[in-house]
């Protein structure tokens, strides 16, 4: 399969001026993050940077927060017959407190300025763009006179550079057809900051400007200067065009016919950004020296895109597939270059609208990492896309709140462990950014924030990555749990058994707390995510070798286990369902999908399991119902796990929320939860580029191959007689995995095994040729097992 040549079935385009920021096409390198727009009279290229925040960052109030047992004793004394703990004076009050820091505009990500190129709009019209998504080439077709031309735009994959080049039809070079260059640092750019510095250079055909980015602004805030960051962004245009100054700051026009017709319009713009130290205070040099060539032209723009090419090759070479459904195929490779083009390991982790931002766009909720879903489930499409190393820049991002997750176990909780947070910044952190109760209470976000540790293990059995990323956080998260479901208040006579229970706690996105702590006791995430953690901390102590040193701590995670709560039921009209708490209406609508975390996140419920667990499970999805807005990945995940995924049904949805650049919004499904009939549905539209949804790839590759119980299960959530192949999809036990099924049934399979680990397969046939080497013998159990060797490649073909 020629992973590279099925993505380029698949281009974004756009017809005409594509004016708004969500019409433009997106181009990235994992760090730096580009917006192609056009307007009828210019192209306009937003750029940001997943590096670049305004690091400011409110931390008052830390005296007045108190501890848990503090908060949680007066909490106990607010009359249950209240609608609300708000109706309390002390409760409210302390709420606006604790809510205070997070009110602040800052931190947030941070513009990095746009670039403009205008035309005589009487001469030049645009036609539309279109996006090659597989090799990140925007092509911009404009009619000049009865002439065409298109410009070519492209991210360097090594590189914070974009790259443009002006050619005529057919690929021949033309002459240039703008009139003018500019640079526009950001209109929202905060205006306390220190405004920008600007250079211009007709000399070097150069525009610049550079913003300073203050840790902080308080009074005795300049003694940290030193972690004041920067960032600069240049544009540099080649040797054959002639400029004149335009009378407008960091505008520069081009002469009339003053380019050489023998070249090739080409510019190259760059973003430097880091500390304010080392961002550099002049310009001048620096695009040809990064550029790697001693002038931006056509040899230069030809040289980059070449290396980048080579980069995005490798990247496609990962893993691909091929379905007779061509609009599932193009939702699977368009979904897998936005990621691309967000997320790497060198850079910051991406928060909630990655890198891409304009004016206010991206900065809503800061732009932060909300730790109930919203930070993890990009990072979904790594494993099973074999993307893994795109992981590790969420590992990155634990490790950066580890230290105050546990400071706030110690301090405020007075227990073992980390606590992670509810929302957290990029940003250096001493407390907690958001300690208010009715979401800050929200347990389940412990467990979830390790979840993916063990899911990178599981998925290559790196050991070293186990040892050294993954066990700590997973340890601390462990300590936490053990500690807080043994207090006194969550265990005792007074609950009339003898479990552990997870109390006080908040339901993701539903209730808050309430007064008597009516909904707020074994919420089904936070026990289905702990079973989770204590049971994957149990198997990471036996694979490092370290039962002994821990018995301890396992021998409490097994006493808890041994008493754990049941899952929350209730009886609906298609039978019983799991709730997200005791006496819950099965009737309720959901934000994020409560009812269906056994299954996914939670990895308890699927296909493999009872009849009368699956029973329960597949009615829970069946009866969900949600608001939206939190579920187009996350809900047809379990749906695909469960094999009820309706895949037209899913296509509609997908439809319903898809932006003209080609990403899904998050859109809203129905009131009568959160949201009114007045609501705008659309009104998360305009927010940003919703990240979390890239992961809808993930949801394919559960309808293609299942491996979460260590088990390969082929096809479970496709229509057999729909031709459907995919290459080099990754799978539990660090297998690479490789199918194709059509006319009814499935056709042959290749795997190669990375790590030597024993492969299980739910036998698609009755009969199962297994082919290794120059060995074949046929097999008729249910389940194969086959020891693998490290390395090795193992063939299965039909036997009838």
């Amino acid at each position: 399969m020629n992973s590279m040549e099925q993505a380029g079935k698949h281009a974004i385009k756009f017809e005409g001026p594509a004016s708004d920021f969500f019409e433009g096409a997106l181009l990235g390198n994992g760090g730096l993050g580009a917006v192609v727009t056009t307007r009828p009279d210019a192209v306009v290229i937003h750029f940001g940077h997943n590096n670049v925040w305004d690091i400011r960052i409110a931390e008052q109030h830390q005296e007045k927060i108190g501890t848990f047992e503090e908060i949680f004793a007066k909490l106990k004394r607010i009359p249950e017959h209240f609608g609300s703990l708000n109706e309390d004076p002390w409760y409210k009050q302390y709420v606006e407190m604790t809510s205070e820091n997070y009110d602040f505009p800052y931190p947030r990500p941070m513009p990095c300025g746009s670039l403009l190129l205008g035309f005589d709009r009487r001469e030049v019209e645009v036609l539309g763009h279109r996006l090659r998504i597989e090799s990140g080439l925007c092509e911009i077709d404009f009619l000049v006179g009865d002439d065409e031309a298109t410009l070519l735009v492209f991210v360097d994959q090594g590189k914070d550079r974009l790259w443009m080049k002006l050619q005529g039809k057919s690929g021949q070079k033309i002459g240039n057809l703008f009139n003018r260059i500019r640079i526009l640092p950001d209109p929202h750019t905060p205006k306390e900051l220190p405004r920008y510095e600007i250079e211009s250079s007709i000399g070097e055909r150069l525009l610049s400007f550079r913003q300073k980015l203050p840790f902080s602004l308080e009074e005795g805030g300049r003694s940290q200067a030193f972690k004041d960051r920067a960032f600069r962004l240049s544009v540099r245009a080649d040797d054959g065009v002639s400029l004149r100054e335009s009378g407008r700051e960091l505008e520069l026009g081009f002469e009339p016919h003053g380019q050489r017709e023998a070249d090739a319009f080409t510019l190259c713009a760059r973003l430097e950004e880091g500390l304010d130290s080392d961002v550099s205070k002049a310009s001048a040099g620096i695009a040809k020296e990064d550029a790697g060539a001693k002038a931006v032209d056509r040899h230069a723009f030809h040289t980059a895109f070449q290396s980048s090419l080579e980069r995005w090759r490798q990247f496609w070479n990962q893993s691909g597939v091929w379905l007779d459904d061509s609009f599932l195929e193009s939702i699977w490779y368009r979904n897998l270059y936005f990621f691309q083009c967000s997320v790497k390991s060198e850079a910051t982790c991406p928060g909630i609208f990655a890198n891409w931002s304009y004016g206010r766009i991206g900065s809503e909720w800061h732009g932060d990492y909300h730790m109930n879903y919203n930070t993890q489930q990009p990072f979904w499409l790594a494993f099973s896309s074999n993307h893994v190393d795109k992981h590790l820049a969420y590992a990155n991002m634990v490790d950066h709140v580890l230290p105050v997750s546990r400071k706030w176990a110690k301090e405020y909780y007075g227990l073992r462990g980390a606590y992670f947070p509810h929302s957290a910044y990029p940003v250096e952190m001493n407390m907690m950014p958001y300690p208010v109760p009715h979401w800050g209470w929200e347990v389940c976000e412990t467990p979830w924030t390790v979840q993916s540790l063990w899911w990178h293990y599981l998925y290559t059995m790196d050991l070293v990555f186990l040892e050294e990323r993954a066990y700590a956080p997973m340890k601390e998260a462990a300590l936490f749990m053990v500690d807080y479901m043994k207090r006194a208040d969550a265990r005792g006579e007074e609950w009339g058994d003898d479990r552990y229970h997870i109390f006080p706690t908040v339901v993701p996105e539903l209730y808050e707390l309430t007064p008597g702590f009516r909904k707020n006791k074994d919420c089904i995430v936070d026990l289905t995510l702990t079973k989770f953690l204590f049971r994957a901390f149990r198997e990471a102590s036996e694979a490092l070798g370290r039962l002994q040193e821990e018995g301890e701590l396992l021998a409490e995670i097994e006493d808890v286990l041994l008493h754990f709560p049941e899952y929350p039921t209730a009886d609906s009209k298609r039978g019983k369902v799991f709730v997200s708490v005791d006496g819950e209406d099965p009737e309720v609508v959901y934000n994020v999908p409560n009812s269906v975390s056994t299954v996914f996140p939670g990895e308890e419920h699927g296909l493999h399991s009872s009849d009368d667990s699956y029973e329960i499970a597949a009615n829970s999805y069946m009866n969900h119902r949600n608001e939206g807005g939190n579920e187009l990945v996350f809900l047809n995940m379990a749906g695909a796990r469960l094999g009820k995924l309706d895949l037209e049904r899913f296509k509609r949805q997908i439809s319903y929320c898809m932006l003209p650049n080609g990403t899904c919004t998050d859109m809203l499904l129905e009131s009568g939860g959160r949201y009114e009939d007045t609501t705008p549905f659309d009104y998360m539209a305009p927010m940003g580029i919703w990240f979390e949804n890239f992961a809808l790839s993930a949801v394919i590759n559960e309808c293609l191959l299942q491996s979460y119980n260590g088990i390969l299960r082929f096809f479970p959530n496709w229509p057999l007689e729909q031709r459907a192949a995919f290459a080099t999809l990754r799978a539990v036990g660090g297998f690479l995995v490789s199918a194709k099924a059509e006319a009814g049934r499935i056709e042959e399979i290749d795997i190669v095994s990375e790590a030597g680990a024993m492969l299980r397969i739910y036998n698609p046939w009755s009969k199962a040729r297994v082919i290794r080497g120059v060995e074949e013998t046929v097999e008729h159990d249910s389940v194969l097992v086959i020891e693998t060797r490290k390395g090795e490649g193992i063939r299965l073909l039909p036997g009838n």
